[in-house]
């Protein structure tokens, strides 16, 4: 450490490390591993950053530590609130050695991982074998060296020809005759590779399924015999600290050099941490998972991979391959078996990836007759229209919206966020339940203290309920009621979800932002059915975390999806995960999945002239001219209404309280 350098402390993770002067805090942060939460990507909007100066026995809590508040910071404190002991870590600058405290409303990691892969029926064959042979003893009168008697007795006793020893195991070969006394157990990869030998009988062999998101990792350890899950982990992708969304993430590799290796370094720990966690809590030896299947979307399949992601940012968004990969374990840095081979299901297009190939394998359109909408909500939805006769597929820019971000009192699903709302359609009082409590806040009992924010799912109700409720038109606008809930805020109102001390209010900006997101998904949808030429869809599946727990009615009241008979209508859990599953237990599978995914034709809708139609139709509660008649049948839907002239009147809540 020289004199331009400080030493920047965090706690409470305890990781330290010296920089240069003028480093961003949220820079030091990325470098050390410390999960800062960052919507925006460091660029100082979202505020989701906040850190707050500490102290140790050797430094001090002198503000000064750290630069004066600038644009940025005073510009933030301009739209919301920033109390005067909070920084914004991308916009600080560490002048002095500074222990910098992390609250857990910045810490990345306490959002609540919600991704299980379903229950699967599949024939188990997977593409590891275990064989155990007994090797004849050398002898003088038959000279072949000991892989020869290997390979003679694989032909011999299990009718398997033609494969070849890795060369890192030849030297292991013999110690292992000698141990188990001329018995030996190999696997064999594919059948054509042998990537393990243990002397005598062994019977033990493991895989693992990952599904690499933008936002979590799930991984499922999986006995290859039988085809029982031993055991489940997810974790936050740790990425999330070089940007909230995929856009942010490929940004920073373009302003930042050796960003992507970054962000593949951080990545590939985390599978590690989940393989040392899984293999932990099923009693396995590491040495025994000899295969790892992966999905993911295609900027986590290039970042896995050590792929530069940023052709992906830009028109023609085009990958550096869609084709399935089969590659070593020890490649990508991932610690099991030495020969441990990792299949890497094949993209579909730019913005369309493994993870909907995974989809796909789980849910099966391709399979039956009925018109199946597969869509897997998230900062860039992935849509899937067709059956066994045509399938079609596409991406659709939905942002980070759905996951709490760009929402004035958004969050990730974490402990303390509002996850189901009902509004009084006379009173327009609201009730609502939060993670971590089983009781509604109208219950006694229900802590209110505990009330952090408002997450995807919390976001999809209370705009569907206040919509419902008459709250807000058809065209998205708050309209003023008689009600000490809806406030004036500028030129616009809002409605009090929470009150107290620190309120949490639904403003017409987070009505727009999910209008936007919503219009955004609808149009993808409807341009498939455009070129599929169907008017209706026979059922509709929601993938992924936030599909799993958002009400699908609620999703139908807002337009999120095209209208269907809400029987119809269900969530499809960690679809992708479940795929990855199928691979890994079924060499069928992945043949299957291969052909499929050749088949699938790819609609880009940056480059179609009709999306912006439907994006503007959709914009409207639920749509601008679908009927929904589905819906109708179930729900009674406001008469279509728009906001009036009037603007807000100069009233306080507590003045008409």
């Amino acid at each position: 450490m020289n004199g331009s350098d400080v030493q920047v402390v965090f706690t409470p993770s305890g990781r330290r490390g010296t920089f240069p002067i003028g480093t961003t805090v949220l820079d030091a942060a990325r470098n050390l591993g410390v999960d800062i939460d960052s919507v925006c990507g460091g660029r100082g909007i979202c505020g989701r950053c906040q850190i707050t100066v500490g102290s140790n026995p050797k430094i001090d809590a002198d503000p000064d530590r750290l630069s004066k508040r600038g644009k940025t910071e005073l510009e933030y404190r301009g739209r919301r609130s920033l109390e005067d002991d909070h920084r914004l870590s991308c916009a600080v600058t560490a002048l002095r050695d500074v222990v910098i405290d992390v609250p857990p409303g910045s810490q990345v990691h306490r959002q609540v991982v919600r991704k299980r892969a379903g229950v699967i029926s599949i024939a188990v064959d997977p593409i590891v074998r275990l064989y155990y042979i007994e090797v004849g003893a050398p002898s003088m009168y038959e000279p072949a060296g000991d892989l020869e008697r290997v390979m003679t007795a694989l032909e011999e006793q299990w009718q398997v020809t033609g494969v070849v020893l890795e060369n890192r195991l030849l030297a292991d070969l013999q110690p292992a005759l000698a141990k188990g006394v001329r018995s030996i157990t190999v696997a064999v990869h594919s059948g054509k590779r042998i990537i393990a030998v243990w002397p005598g009988f062994h019977d033990v062999s493991y895989g693992v399924a990952f599904d690499i998101g933008s936002t979590t990792i799930a991984g499922h350890l999986v006995d290859l015999a039988s085809g029982r899950v031993v055991a489940s982990s997810g974790r936050m992708n740790p990425q999330i600290r070089f940007g909230e969304d995929l856009m942010s993430r490929v940004s920073y590799v373009m302003m930042n050099p050796g960003g992507d290796a970054a962000m593949t370094r951080a990545v590939r720990e985390a599978i590690n941490d989940i393989i040392g966690g899984l293999a932990h809590d099923g009693g396995v030896d590491r040495k025994d998972i000899l295969d790892i299947t992966l999905v993911g979307n295609p900027i986590m399949h290039h970042l896995v991979l050590g792929i530069d992601p940023t052709p992906l940012g830009t028109a023609p968004f085009a990958l550096a391959t869609d084709r399935p990969l089969t590659l070593d374990a020890v490649s990508l840095d991932l610690d099991a078996n030495p020969g441990t081979q990792v299949y890497v299901l094949p993209c579909i297009a730019g913005h369309v990836g493994a993870d909907t190939a995974g989809a796909i394998l789980s849910e099966g359109p391709h399979r039956r007759d009925p018109i199946q909408l597969l869509v897997d909500v998230g900062t860039n939805a992935e849509i899937v229209l067709g059956n066994r006769d045509r399938l079609l597929a596409a991406s659709s820019p939905t942002g980070p919206a759905f996951e709490g971000a760009q929402i004035s009192s958004g969050q990730r699903a974490a402990p303390g966020a509002i996850e189901r709302v009902r509004i009084d359609r006379h009173t327009l009082e609201p009730r609502y339940r939060v993670i971590g409590q089983d009781m509604w806040s109208d219950e006694e009992g229900f802590d209110a203290a505990e009330v952090t924010g408002i997450c995807g799912s919390g976001i999809i109700e209370v705009i569907a309920e206040m919509f419902l409720a008459g709250i807000i038109t058809t065209d998205g606008v708050i309209v003023h009621r008689d009600t000490p809930r809806i406030v004036e805020e500028g030129r616009t109102w809002s409605y009090v979800l929470v009150d107290g001390p620190n309120p949490i209010s639904i403003t017409q900006n987070d009505v727009r932002a999910i209008q936007l997101a919503k219009a955004a998904l609808y149009a993808g949808v409807r341009l498939l059915m455009d070129h599929l030429e169907v008017d209706s869809v026979d059922e509709i599946r929601l993938a992924g975390a936030f599909g799993s727990h958002i009400d699908t009615t609620y999703a139908m009241v807002l337009g999120l999806i095209p209208d269907c008979d809400l029987s119809r209508v269900s969530a499809a859990g960690n679809a992708a995960g479940t795929g990855a599953m199928m691979a890994l237990l079924s060499a069928e599978a992945r043949s299957e999945i291969e052909a499929v995914v050749r088949s699938v034709e790819k609609i880009e809708t940056a480059v179609e002239p009709s999306f912006q139609q439907h994006f503007v139709e959709a914009m409207s509660i639920p749509h601008k001219t679908a009927a929904f008649l589905n819906l109708q049948s179930v729900v009674d839907l406001p008469a279509p209404s728009v906001a009036r002239s009037d603007k807000p009147r100069r009233r306080r809540r507590e003045e008409s309280a």
